[in-house]
């Protein structure tokens, strides 16, 4: 999958032009895993930027940074790095980062004790030991209901920010994904929301006519973009390991499957199809659990549909009982390419580890043309106050 260029991308937001004489921005990556933020902000932008610094806990997810963004990655905890108040935090016009949001996710049913919800304190600690102008927080969108947002926006006002929130869609930016994260912008030298939220590129062909006369949209936006449009031209996959040859087919191998697997995906061979029907069809392969389950988990077990894009990304895609991940039409689960391609990457992103842990990356990861339509925005408002 070639994804196109943000140079020539519909957002007006991205239309600004540089100065010539305008510096290359430097930026910090923070939570960074395999990157898809970095990717978004430097490689996909027609503003020049570049990687000063990143950090993340996963030993993994830090070679898979290096290996594309010139080894400015260190691995190892945020916390701990910070308490050496002589710790090398070079200076950084942007900070960008998604603290771990498991402890905010409605998938944690502990989380209202969850220590990942503070994680947030030490990011903002690198805001201010870099004595960077602008940052960009991301995660899932319960955290702006939160106790812990307004205590961001708080600490982030003594800090000289004004800050603006937005829940994103990433359909709505062109990635064949129905993901939605929230972003924080916070900016000491101009209100974000001259430039923040981003112009909707994408609309929802459902909906096209109560749309399209929004002012949230460019002016010629195009359809979302489907599974088919990400995944048609790929071949059915080969093998189950990780393959030393050139992209895309290097992760484009499936599993083996057992007897009692393989009879569930022929039952239900349709688009849009799930547990329910599976067990409509057959409540002898139906797992009691899901018998047990009569609400919710309408995802779980499911088909895609060819002409829509995919459902969420999650960091065990290669299960459909965790999610609706099979393919439309082939009697398995996606597989990490196809997944890599519902998040946007690039087919020449080189992810290193098992392929467990490339699987982790694709499904933590920011779908990096998302990234790069919040970093047009962001870079638009730097644009700006260099005028």
């Amino acid at each position: 999958m070639k994804i196109q260029s943000i140079k020539k991308a519909e957002s007006r937001s991205m239309k600004a032009k540089p100065q010539k004489e305008a510096s290359p921005v430097r930026v910090i990556d923070l939570f960074c895993g395999a990157g898809g933020l970095t990717l978004g902000f430097t490689k996909l932008v027609a503003y020049p930027a570049y990687s000063v610094w990143a950090n993340d806990v996963n030993e993994h997810a830090v070679q898979t940074f290096n290996a594309n963004f010139d080894n400015s990655c260190v691995v190892g905890d945020i916390i701990t790095i910070l308490e050496n108040s002589r710790a090398p935090i070079p200076h950084a016009d942007i900070v960008i980062g998604g603290p771990p949001c498991q402890g905010f996710s409605l998938l944690n049913r502990n989380r209202d004790s969850d220590p990942r919800k503070h994680l947030w304190r030490p990011f903002m600690e690198v805001v201010k030991r870099s004595n960077a102008g602008t940052f960009v927080m991301e995660n899932v969108p319960q955290l702006l209901g939160t106790s812990e947002y307004q205590q961001i926006v708080k600490m982030a006002g003594k800090m000289g920010f004004q800050v603006v929130s937005a829940v994103l869609c990433a359909a709505d930016y062109g990635v064949p994904q129905t993901r939605h994260r929230a972003f924080i912008v916070g900016s000491k030298f101009t209100d974000p929301q001259c430039c923040f939220p981003p112009k909707k590129t994408h609309y929802d062909p459902q909906k096209k006519q109560k749309l399209l006369d929004s002012s949230d949209y460019i002016e010629f936006p195009r359809p979302w973009r489907t599974v088919r449009d990400a995944i048609f031209d790929l071949n059915p996959p080969t093998g189950t390991e990780i393959r030393n040859i050139r992209p895309p087919y290097n992760l484009h191998f499936g599993r083996t499957p057992t007897e009692v697997s393989l009879r569930r995906y022929k039952t239900i061979p349709q688009e849009g199809m799930n547990r329910f029907d599976l067990q409509r069809l057959a409540p002898e392969l139906t797992p009691a659990c899901w018998i047990r389950k009569t609400k919710g988990g309408t995802d779980l077990f499911g088909r895609l549909w060819w002409d829509k894009p995919s459902f969420t990304i999650r960091t065990e895609f290669y299960k459909p009982e965790k999610g609706r991940t099979l393919h439309p039409k082939q009697h398995r689960p996606i597989t990490h390419r196809e997944a890599a391609r519902f998040q946007s990457f690039p087919d020449d992103f080189c992810f290193c580890g098992s392929k467990i842990e490339i699987a982790k990356q694709i499904g933590n990861a920011v779908p990096p043309l998302l990234a790069a339509n919040v970093a047009g925005a962001v870079f638009t408002m730097l644009a700006q106050y260099q005028k």
